[in-house]
């Protein structure tokens, strides 16, 4: 078996959900089990100061190997996978010389990978695709990322000929939950610049991405017997679809694209008489993100003034910005990313970010960190593939990124 797909199946197999429900961090301690493995895979390797802290960040340091100036790269991927589905008893399938047709995923359960629905499986025909028997996500969101980043670093380590500077490592907790950089130590990973490796497919190379915010609406009704409810009766219900029939339809996830943002209702529960209904809110404009949380909370306002004062309560809170403000000043460290890719015959796709990024929050927090590929494909589902080529592709970039960096720092 290929050394990378290896690799990449030996960390896929350890469950890493993460816990949105969790108040831990991290949520949820199996992450520690992946944890604890890449820390003895990198003092085994040989890289310096390798540590796990209490939080589960795993921090690496691979000496720089020539005596030319170059900045400190770091390279950073997350440990958990998604909570949307089950990542347990993960049964990998690896489909050689893909013939452009259906991959069978279960065919028990008539689960089947097809280009009809997810055409861009014809852009890997004749490659190896890995994927899952269809009942568990892959998880190359993001252990694609991981294995590039330790691929790239054993590769650097098997060739000293290959000059570069100092390179920090870390793999976080609970990127998939919006807490993966709630305790990364900044000042400990002593960076210049990062990339995280948490991008899709091939060739994506993101800096900017939505802004991001998260929104809980709580709804009391009055319930009383619909025989005499005249006047009386309070539906929470009623009031929650009210509420979101005044949202513009046109701008939910399924209707929007590109700088499109949108209004996300991710969970609605309750009865008549309490309802809880959250959203996320997201635009890649400020101005527009800003109009997106002003329609809502306008919308609670007016309905409290039709049922009542407090009948709605809105909990509102920023999640991360685009990073595009802070990545714009340091736009060299893009392109290096972009030599790198087209050294490595990769062809570059910049475009925004549908999404977010441990990068967004760390350029935030002083370590601008652009995005790039892993070569995944329909992350968070059963449908979830890997191009073997391109996760190979994602650890060349990384050598490369190293590389040109120490001439870049010379010239």
């Amino acid at each position: 078996m290929n050394k990378i797909v290896e690799r990449f199946l030996r960390y896929a197999k350890v469950d890493t959900q993460s816990d949105p429900k969790s108040t831990t961090s991290p949520s949820t301690n199996k992450q520690f089990d992946l944890a604890k493995l890449l820390k003895n895979e990198l003092e085994y390797m040989g890289l310096k100061n390798v540590t796990l802290s209490e939080k589960c960040y795993v921090m690496a340091t691979l000496p720089a190997n020539t005596s030319e100036p170059a900045p400190r790269i770091g390279f950073i991927a997350h440990l958990d996978t998604s909570p949307d589905m089950t990542a347990t008893s993960l049964k990998p399938k690896i489909t050689e010389n893909y013939d452009g047709g259906n991959l069978i995923l279960d065919a028990n359960k008539n689960i089947v990978l097809s280009p009809i629905n997810f055409p861009e499986l014809l852009d890997y025909v004749g490659q190896s695709i890995i994927t899952t028997d269809g009942n568990t996500l892959l998880g190359a969101d993001d252990k694609a990322g991981i294995t590039a980043i330790m691929e790239a670093m054993q590769h650097l380590l098997d060739h000293p000929e290959i000059k570069h500077g100092e390179l920090k490592i870390a793999f976080t907790p609970d990127e998939e939950i919006g807490k993966g950089t709630n305790f990364f130590n900044i000042e400990k990973f002593n960076a210049d610049f990062a990339y995280t490796i948490d991008g899709g497919k091939i060739g994506e190379l993101e800096y900017e991405n939505f802004n991001a915010a998260s929104a809980k609406i709580t709804i009391k009704g009055r319930n009383v017997h619909p025989g005499t409810a005249k006047n009386k009766m309070l539906n929470a219900l009623q009031i929650g679809m009210e509420l979101n029939s005044h949202l513009p339809p046109q701008q939910r996830p399924e209707f929007t694209e590109g700088y499109e943002g949108f209004f996300h209702l991710t969970d609605f529960n309750g009865t008549v008489e309490h309802v809880v209904m959250e959203y996320i809110i997201r635009d890649h404009d400020k101005s527009e993100f800003e109009k997106k949380k002003h329609l809502l909370a306008n919308i609670v306002f007016i309905l409290n003034d039709r049922y009542g004062e407090g009948v709605l309560s809105l909990e509102m809170a920023d999640t991360y910005y685009n990073m595009r403000e802070k990545i714009e000043p340091v736009m060299v460290i893009v392109d290096l990313a972009e030599r790198a890719m087209i050294e490595a015959g990769v062809k570059v796709l910049k475009q925004p970010i549908r999404g977010g990024t441990d990068g967004a929050r760390l350029s935030y927090m002083g370590l601008p960190t652009p995005n790039i590929f892993t070569g995944g494909h329909n992350f968070h589902g059963r449908y979830e593939f890997l191009p073997v080529h391109s996760l190979e592709k994602a650890a060349e970039v990384i050598v490369n990124i190293a590389r040109l960096a120490v001439k870049n720092h010379s010239n």
